[in-house]
């Protein structure tokens, strides 16, 4: 469906703005009118990592007036794959800031303002006012739904974007000409089912393809050009190379948008969304060593089997002397359960401690009482036990 310009356009381009965006100006639909409406948008990017680098660089070499950075992380090297935004030198450096300055190379007529904060309940209301469109570029389940939320609340439209491994997924969610982020998933999926880019990992370049969907529809919907996602979703295999759609219609149902809403206010999004089953937060309560116990026991030789429920690629690349691989999937299918010695203690880590709380609570329903986990992972050992490993 076609939509009305979001933003009213600035008095005028200067000279030098007439320059720099004479390749916009010559479409016709765009033109002097639509990047007038691009100069005097508002656009607020949350995060400034994989999605949000290729969104921020675009959004600003297009013209848009002001920028928003919703940020509170620091560059890390691993993020250097595919957060194009930030480069070498800026590892260790705040996210927001480093991103700002990329922004202000690229264009030095846009107007960044920092938000160096983690968004949540009390702040994001107030964040989310100054902005006319939202972009998110978040990577968990709790922020999206805070950011849809919000976002409803305050008649704002949201361009969402999602990656994993080779699969993205790009939608515009306005609940005011069609259907918000919980009409497509009402509840978020139970806790652990879907790995995060951190557990799975995403082809850096995916990042860019979905990052330049989520700005060509911002760019849309501020200039009332084109028929946004809005309704449908976006769905690309970078393997295959393939893009379809699906219809997502507004839900009368929905507890946010829908009727009869039941939503009519911020939630706790952290508990919505359960970071870690209740099964997995009570198997670990109590049944929870440090990698530093773990090393006593291996110095000392415990009878134990540790147990590495990550996958094979992530063993490949980091792993605790004798820990035996099988991964979380094959406890979750029972397939591994038989593999379980009856004569030795169990003990399981991860990546973080996340997946391994997960079969931890397994275990415990199938008679292994006594199983334990190593809270912080494979994380926790390399920073406590072997520094000079690599961490990914």
């Amino acid at each position: 469906m076609s939509l009305p310009p979001l933003v009213e356009p600035a008095a005028e381009l200067t000279v030098d703005e007439v320059r720099r965006y004479s390749r916009h100006l010559i479409i016709p639909d765009v033109g002097m009118d639509g990047q007038k409406r691009l100069k005097n948008s508002k656009v607020l990017c949350v995060g400034a990592g994989g999605l949000g680098s290729p969104a921020l660089m675009y959004l600003a070499a297009a013209g848009v007036g002001t920028l928003g950075i919703v940020e509170f992380d620091t560059v890390d090297e691993s993020n250097l794959q595919r957060q194009i935004i930030h480069g070498q030198s800026d590892v260790g450096r705040s996210k927001a800031e480093s991103a700002r300055d990329s922004v202000k190379e690229i264009n030095p007529y846009v107007n960044v303002i920092l938000h160096e904060e983690r968004l949540d309940v009390d702040n994001v209301k107030e964040i989310f006012a100054e902005y006319d469109l939202i972009l998110d570029g978040t990577d968990n389940f709790a922020t999206r739904y805070l950011v849809n939320d919000a976002a409803v609340l305050l008649g704002k439209p949201y361009v969402w974007g999602s990656i994993y491994r080779f699969d993205g997924q790009a939608s515009v969610f306005w609940a005011e000409h069609g259907p918000c982020y919980r009409c497509l998933y009402p509840e978020a999926p139970p806790p652990g089912m879907v790995p995060s880019c951190a557990e799975g990992g995403v082809l850096g370049v995916l990042c860019a393809s979905i990052g330049s969907i989520q700005v060509n529809e911002a760019i849309k919907l501020l200039a009332g050009i084109g028929e946004p996602l809005v309704g449908r979703l976006m769905i690309y295999d970078a393997l295959e190379m393939t893009y379809r759609q699906v219809k997502v219609r507004k839900d009368p149902n929905c507890a946010l948008c829908g009727e009869n809403p039941t939503v009519t206010d911020l939630i706790d999004y952290e508990a919505f969304c359960g970071a870690v089953s209740e099964e997995a937060q009570v198997a670990a309560a109590g049944n929870t060593i440090t990698p530093k116990q773990l090393k006593e026991w291996q110095d000392t030789d415990e009878d134990i089997y540790l147990i590495d429920v990550r996958e094979p690629a992530e063993y490949e690349i980091v792993s605790i002397p004798g820990a035996t691989l099988i991964p979380k999937n094959e406890f979750l299918l029972g397939n591994a359960l038989e593999k379980m010695p009856q004569d030795k203690k169990i003990v399981l880590h991860c990546k973080t401690g996340v997946r391994s709380a997960e079969v931890l609570a397994v275990l415990h329903a199938a008679g292994f009482a006594d199983a334990v986990h190593v809270g912080g992972g494979v994380i926790g050992w390399v920073n406590q036990i072997e520094p000079e490993k690599p961490v990914y």
